[in-house]
């Protein structure tokens, strides 16, 4: 006999409260083996794949795609045991068997252990008397239509029982995410909604009549002349994903850190010559690879930057390792991959760390472990042809050096009017963590290395 067990959405690190559903790589009926994946979701780090800890029949899924789900809400129901699932592990090599013991997977994810889950018995409690016994309700599972037979037969997930009388302070009767979303739009309080479907189930034709009423009511309220409201009938782009997690990270920066910049133009003609002398003699060195060497010289002789503020406990946290990050336009928005202990490397290593986070960046396979944990971040927004910028710093650090384009300019050089490639280099930085005299140090000293590179040799 088939046992069907809920496979909820894992914590996927990193603080991570929810996702959105982009891709079910599963349908209803499918058989699916231990460790499967069965959906693409994306967070605010990354896009990732889930598997599934189980192996058996697909009997629903929850969910539309374009849903963010919560952790811990169910993603998929699997029908462990039956003989779909049985024949798929023996075709697969495994142990025949029947029951849920050897369905379960031997990886750990968040949330689930290495062997199958224990039968576990509810501890219902008595209700007050006079109100109805409450359960959590789950999400509406999602089937999917489709045209071939289904291959195995899916039990209807069990009817979770609903309030029919809401609980000022209990659960409301909502099931479906869109009948929330629906609600919030327009500032409907579901509380006050009765529900006609079974056991008072809030349904979308009962939002959209309470909506309806709503609007009926406020028409036949005579209303005093005001001003127009402002047109937003254009498009409207969801925040969320990556652009939200972005969004909120420049956000919580402007509200939180009083920032400062300071700039300053150099020769990069110098910098230019000495890397081109770098790579006829060995493997290509990049102009970003250089300068994060030069950030990293920069922020062993003013630690201050390298550092974070507690503010709860009024404490500025000076951190031992130099955790580089760049940023990283893509399709997906902004990422800023992190060069882990970039303060042990040389150019050579940086460049390749470099290269390979961008191409995982474009190709959107970067973990969320490879977006965080930055304790200085590198802007070269020279690549979009411009020469300066007040850039926002990369909560919770403390500084952010930003670079414009190498362009030849008119230059005084050796007491001359010259052409020389000129760069704009500008530091944004945490007054909290330092006055604008270790700032002002900490730039020049990336100017001066830039303009006579040698410099770098008393650090190497």
């Amino acid at each position: 006999m088939a046992q069907v067990l809920e496979f909820k959405l894992p914590d996927l690190g990193e603080g991570l409260t929810e996702a959105e559903v982009v891709r079910w790589l599963v349908e209803v009926g499918d058989v699916v083996a231990v460790d499967q994946p069965v959906v693409e979701v994306e967070t605010a780090k990354a896009m990732v794949e889930v598997p599934c800890p189980y192996g058996g029949v697909v009997t629903a899924r929850f969910g539309e795609e374009g849903t963010e789900l919560p952790v811990g809400a169910p993603l998929l129901t699997v029908a462990v045991g039956s003989p779909e699932a049985t024949e798929s592990r023996g075709a697969s090599g495994g142990p025949p068997g029947d029951g849920a013991g050897s369905e379960a997977s031997g990886n750990v994810l968040v949330g689930y252990g290495t062997g199958a889950p224990a039968a576990r018995r509810r501890r219902v409690r008595p209700a007050p008397v006079g109100q109805a016994p409450t359960t959590a309700a789950h999400p509406a599972p999602v089937t999917a239509a489709r045209s071939a037979p289904v291959r195995a037969s899916a039990p209807a997930p069990t009817s979770v029982p609903v309030l029919g009388a809401v609980d000022p302070q209990g659960p409301v009767a909502v099931i479906s995410p869109l009948v929330r979303k629906l609600a919030r739009q327009h500032g409907l309080d579901l509380r006050q909604v009765a529900g006609s479907g079974r056991d008072g189930l809030i349904l979308r034709t009962d939002v959209e009549s309470a909506i309806r009423a709503a609007d009926e009511d406020a028409a036949d309220v005579p209303s005093t002349p005001a001003r127009p409201e402002p047109d937003t009938s254009g498009e409207r782009i969801p925040l969320r994903g990556v652009r939200g997690a972005v969004a909120e990270k420049l956000s919580r920066s402007r509200r939180e850190i009083p920032d400062a910049t300071c700039w300053v133009d150099a020769d990069a003609t110098e910098l230019m010559a000495a890397r081109a002398a770098m790579n006829a003699a060995g493997p290509k060195v990049s102009v970003l690879a250089l300068l994060a060497r030069i950030c990293t010289a920069a922020l062993a002789r003013f630690p201050e930057l390298n550092s974070t503020v507690d503010a709860e406990a009024r404490e500025i946290v000076r951190l031992t390792g130099v955790h580089l990050g760049f940023a990283a336009q893509t399709e997906r928005g902004l990422v800023v991959p992190v060069v882990r202990d970039a303060h042990t490397r040389n150019a050579e290593s940086i460049g390749a760390e470099i290269a390979r986070l961008t191409e995982a960046a474009r190709d959107g396979k970067l973990t969320p472990a490879q977006l965080t944990g930055g304790t200085f971040t590198l802007n070269n927004y020279g690549v979009f042809g411009v020469d300066g910028s007040t850039p926002i710093i990369n909560h919770p650090e403390a500084a952010m050096l930003g670079v414009g384009r190498i362009v030849p300019k008119p230059w005084v050089h050796e007491g001359e009017l010259a052409v020389r490639q000129v760069v704009q280099l500008s530091l944004t930085f945490d007054h909290r963590v330092c006055d604008g005299g270790t700032a002002g140090g900490f730039l020049r000293y990336v100017a001066d290395c830039v303009e006579q590179p040698a410099v770098l040799l008393r650090t190497l």
